[in-house]
């Protein structure tokens, strides 16, 4: 080991002996900032370059050799991270004139697909009886969620609907019109379509509920007749869909991602979609499009005369 590379594990062991100390890091954590701080070393001495004198346009070159090489964004990122914090140390020490990681970016990181069910698994859980519940509790979870997977509802618009209209209502569904009001992200208002499973649900729901809890406004509530809360109705619907024997968990907003995949696949129409979801912007709705290509391209498959091996 040369003098140069004795002073860059030195100063690397400084710093990491800084951050043990001032930021009381798990062990972990310590162990991972000195692998990445291992990996700069080595791609310095590669270059023949001390860790003082490295370049931004070294460690670019060194992100586009991971990228190529396979590594992933998140992962890349995290490195990135662990190098810019050496070097803004190396800074507030006086050591370096300026920091060769402070204007490199990962690559961007592509927005993970929604999770949907399938259309079978949805029916399956809409479809879904529980024997263990009463059937106070069967009927409101059960209408829950057909509401949820029926109309599209954020699971803050479902535990924000009332019984009623009235001028405090933050939402209400029209059983007569078989509509809800929904107050949606930025105190937006919309109005979607409640189907027919979902009405005769919500009205058993309701033959229920008002033998109990004639007097509270909400109308999803618990036993004590409070209104429910998004977390409640994750752990219902996540019991529910484990004990209707689907292989995942299912969250609210995935019925919610299901609602408009299906939609999309037997409509088309992403406009009408983009306007039930509440979407401000079509980009936003676009992304079922994304989620819907493998429903596509297995139909296309399946169907299409020059799809098929001879």
């Amino acid at each position: 080991m040369d003098s140069g590379e004795r002073i860059d594990q030195a100063l690397v062991e400084r710093y990491l002996e800084h951050v043990r100390v001032e930021k009381r890091l798990a062990q972990r954590t310590l162990e991972l900032y000195a692998l990445d701080l291992q990996k700069l070393t080595l791609h310095a001495q590669a270059a023949a370059v001390p860790l003082q004198q490295l370049q931004n346009a070294h460690i670019r070159r060194w992100v586009a050799q991971m990228h190529s090489g396979g590594r992933s964004a998140r992962g890349i990122a995290l490195i990135l991270s662990g190098w810019r914090g050496f070097y803004v140390w190396l800074g507030r020490q006086g050591m370096i004139a300026s920091n060769p990681v402070q204007d490199v970016r990962s690559p961007k990181v592509g927005k993970p697909l929604p999770k949907a069910l399938s259309v079978d698994d949805s029916v399956q859980l809409a479809a879904f009886h529980s024997e263990r519940n009463t059937p106070w509790m069967e009927a409101r979870d059960a209408a829950m969620v057909e509401l949820l997977y029926g109309s599209g509802l954020r699971v803050g618009e479902l535990t924000g609907l009332d019984v009623q209209a009235s001028a405090q209502a933050r939402g209400w569904v029209d059983l007569q019109a078989c509509e809800a009001h929904v107050l949606g992200k930025g105190g937006k208002r919309r109005t979607v379509p409640v189907g027919s499973k979902a009405m005769a649900s919500l009205q058993l729901w309701l033959s229920h509920r008002v033998t109990q809890h004639q007097l509270a406004s909400a109308l999803f509530v618990g036993r004590n007749g409070t209104r429910l809360t998004a977390q409640s109705v994750w752990q219902r619907l996540k019991a529910r869909s484990q004990e209707s024997g689907l292989s995942t968990p299912v969250h609210p907003h995935m019925l919610r991602h299901s609602f408009a995949s299906h939609l999309l696949q037997s409509s088309g129409d992403l406009r009408a979609v983009q306007e039930l979801l509440g979407h401000a912007n079509i980009s936003t709705t676009q992304v079922y499009t994304r989620l819907d290509f493998q429903h596509l391209a297995n139909a296309y498959d399946a169907a299409h005369p020059r799809a098929k091996i001879k």
